[in-house]
């Protein structure tokens, strides 16, 4: 017994240790570091820096200085009010903060590697409509000369075989060891080695028979070492605003936890290098960001909750598999603008690219890939225009952008005839089409923005139901065709995983600005946080805007106000012609490569849209005029694979009505079909899965492949009970063997008064 009990402490202890350690370091930590705002340029800067024991590490953004201190420890939970009070009353100094620790995570999947060959490369050479349709732009001569990327990661291996040649050394920094070589660090498990593979997909030298090529091969690249270290948001800032007038493109395919309850976004310096960069950097056409959505699909996770993605002025990018299929890593929101091909299921192919240590990987994975292959194509467009602003970058994206072979359920015509979905934007980026647009674009009109708030006063959100808020927009002005739109919700919620939240346009573009997400347990809500569409592009902004706020749990919520932000231009930047087709399913396209098979594709995509359109598809029900068609019909029609009929309390602000019906919600993404929206809610499950019954009422889909594992939470359950078991025996025998001793010493003294007394009575 006790050595079964030996080996299960043997087992758990670790697990156990690394749980811990793991909540531990969740908690906020303050640095060494402090951001220091002091005007007078750098020699004032390094005074102030010298007169408290600091060091000056450089500009972070304009008058804004990042300093460190090395009496401060690396980390600490609580703040060095010393050095902030010091600071504080030094009247050179306008400002002062001391940074606190950033969780960052890459976006890539932990895989085994192969050997890599340019015909691995399927993404880049299939043709027929079913990769970037990049090789026509090589054989017109372009290949991103005169475009500079800089990755935002771990490091660079600048002296790659397959990099040297394009490396850039005035768009590199080591802003986690304060110098200007970007090489990452080795370890045993090559943990650095993400930046490295991003950058061999942008810029891997052509014909030098070592590794593949980039996708933009001629461009220059270089990086940025921010991630190995602790991230704050002056290191953020600093390696977003690096250089920014010889920097095109920044690539970043990292972000907060993509664990479906977190939501986070750029701090106060972060957000101010985000703006400087698109009004001033490249001398005032402005920096593009290319950012990777996030690979938060199995946990249910929603890149409206991430405010680098969400962000207007970011370049949003996720990914789609071999096949044309949303991967199961992807999270969908209303935010992506595009898409490229990237990492599937098991057996579908992944990006070929360079790797740590001057190898090649056939085997780069999640959205961390998607992005850089985007980057590159922006790059391949900038050869061909090099006068384009971020914005025009993100209108030519969106009208070349291609959905035709990629499979999704939520696909959507907008009011202006383009087709947007959820989970892949505008569609699959067309490196063609982008550089032929490009070439005789001219510059969008001046972005414009208005701001609306909703005079509602506070509102509560029952349980199971939804409140429908309806704000009219009469004039807009400046803003007549829109571009990026955004709901900034102050929402109080007991559990924010419940809510799902929709935003109609006047001319009926429904965009799900949050899905609910099962982890997220949160009672914090949301603080006027900014949800952003892009599935409204081009529209009108005026009409009657909708939002539904859809309350699934069993605890309240109430949203306390909310304010439209509508951008745009003031006149059409219609720049399309017949030699650029709109974005849209079934449109005639001008590339010859689209054969009878590809029309095909269309048909059966076409009919498929048309299958999913009104209120037959599951998401559409959960309108208003659906839900209203079917109570006044009496109707109850049952929902397909993949949801689920649940009752739901309807409330009409502007009619003052309630009334009760049902609708058919989502299941949890591993279920075929399922009686809730939760993993352990599943009837039954897809051919690559087996249902197992784990605990009374409580139904799982596990692959077949690793059906075998128990599930990890119930692992944890176990084996914390199996802890808590042990602990409980350990208390148990440290107390009976201090009552044996005390017994014991007891014992002792009796038999020694005991012996003293018979000792004096023979005296």
């Amino acid at each position: 017994m006790w050595m079964w009990t030996s080996q299960v402490k043997a087992s758990v202890v670790p697990f156990i240790v690394v749980f811990l350690a793991r909540h531990i370091l969740v908690s906020a930590h303050f640095t060494h570091q402090w951001a220091v705002h002091i005007q007078g340029g750098k020699e004032v800067a390094d005074r102030v820096a010298r007169d408290h024991g600091f060091i000056n590490r450089g500009q972070i953004i304009e008058d804004h200085w990042h300093f460190t201190h090395n009496r401060v420890a690396k980390r600490s939970l609580s703040p060095n009010h010393e050095r902030k009070v010091r600071l504080a009353v030094d009247t050179r100094v306008q400002w002062a903060q001391q940074q606190t620790v950033k969780r960052r995570v890459k976006r890539d999947l932990t895989l085994q590697d192969s050997d890599p060959k340019w015909p691995s490369m399927w993404y880049l050479n299939r043709g027929n409509g079913l990769d970037m349709n990049v090789i026509p732009v090589w054989q017109e001569g372009v290949t991103g000369k005169g475009a500079v990327v800089t990755i935002l990661d771990d490091g660079l291996e600048k002296n790659h075989p397959d990099l040297l040649q394009n490396y850039d050394p005035m768009a590199s920094y080591d802003v986690n060891g304060h110098d200007s070589d970007p090489s990452p660090r080795y370890d045993m498990i090559d943990s650095n080695r993400h930046g490295t593979r991003c950058a061999g997909e942008v810029a891997a030298t052509s014909n030098n028979s070592v590794c593949a090529l980039g996708i933009a091969h001629g461009a220059k690249v270089g990086g940025v070492r921010m991630l190995d270290g602790d991230v704050t948001d002056a290191v953020e800032a600093r390696s977003l605003s690096l250089n920014p007038h010889h920097i095109d493109i920044y690539s970043a395919s990292w972000g907060p936890d993509d664990d479906g309850k977190t939501v986070d976004g750029p701090g106060e310096m972060a957000t101010r290098a985000f703006i400087e960069g698109v009004t001033k950097g490249r001398n005032g056409k402005g920096s593009i960001f290319v950012w990777a959505s996030g690979n938060g699909g199995r946990d249910q996770d929603n890149c409206n909750c991430d405010g680098y993605t969400n962000s207007i002025y970011s370049l949003s990018i996720s990914s789609a598999t071999e096949h044309g299929h949303v991967p199961w890593y992807s999270e969908a929101c209303s935010s992506t603008l595009a898409s490229t091909y990237s990492s599937g299921a098991v057996g579908e192919k992944q990006v070929v690219t360079t790797d740590l240590r001057f190898a090649c990987t056939s085997s780069h994975t999640g959205t961390s890939a998607s992005a850089p292959l985007a980057a590159g194509i922006c790059a391949l467009a900038l050869e061909a225009n090099p006068n384009l602003t971020w914005r025009d970058m993100q209108h030519i994206v969106v009208r070349t952008a291609r959905p035709e072979n990629l499979k999704a359920l939520d696909w959507q015509t907008n009011g202006v005839g383009r087709n947007v979905s959820h989970s892949f934007g505008y569609g699959l980026m067309d490196a063609h089409a982008m550089v032929r647009l490009a070439r005789s674009w001219k510059t969008v009109p001046e972005q414009n923005k208005c701001e609306i708030t909703a005079p509602h006063d506070q509102k509560a959100i029952p349980a199971k139901s939804v409140v429908i808020l309806k704000l009219q927009v009469t004039k807009c002005e400046g803003v007549a065709v829109l571009e990026h739109v955004q709901a900034k919700l102050t929402i109080f919620s007991q559990r924010r995983g419940d809510l799902n939240i929709q935003l109609t346009s006047p001319m009926g573009t429904r965009a799900v600005l949050l899905a609910h997400r099962t982890h997220d347990n949160s009672r914090t809500g949301f603080n006027n946080w900014p949800f952003m569409s892009v599935h409204s592009w081009g529209e009108s902004p005026l009409g009657v805007w909708e939002l539904e706020i859809h309350n699934a749990g069993r605890l309240l919520a109430n949203i306390t106000g909310w304010t439209l932000v509508l951008h745009g231009t003031a006149t059409d930047p219609n720049q399309e012609s017949t030699e650029h087709p709109v974005n849209n399913i079934g449109s005639i396209s001008s590339n010859s490569w689209r054969g009878d098979e590809i029309k095909k594709d269309t048909l059966e995509v076409e009919e498929e849209v048309k299958s999913t359109s009104g209120c037959s598809n599951p998401e559409a029900q959960l309108s208003l005029g659906c839900l209203q068609n079917r109570t006044e019909s009496n109707s109850n029609p049952g929902c397909p694979d993949g949801y689920y009929k649940k009752d739901i309390e309807i409330i009409r602000e502007e009619v003052n009505d309630r009334f009760l019906n049902f609708t058919c919600g989502t299941c949890h993404y591993t279920c075929k079909t399922c009686k809730g929206s939760l993993d352990y809610d599943c009837l039954s499950c897809f051919p690559d899965a087996v249902l197992t019954n784990q605990f009374p009422n409580e139904n799982y889909c596990y692959p077949i492949s690793i059906s075998w594992i128990i599930h990890a939470e119930s692992m944890y359950i176990i084996f914390f009970l199996i802890f808590l078991i042990l602990m409980s025996l350990l208390f148990i025998s440290v107390l009976w063997l201090l009552w044996k001793l005390r017994r014991s010493n007891r014992y002792n003294n009796l038999q020694s008064n005991v012996l003293g007394l018979l000792d004096k009575e023979q005296m």
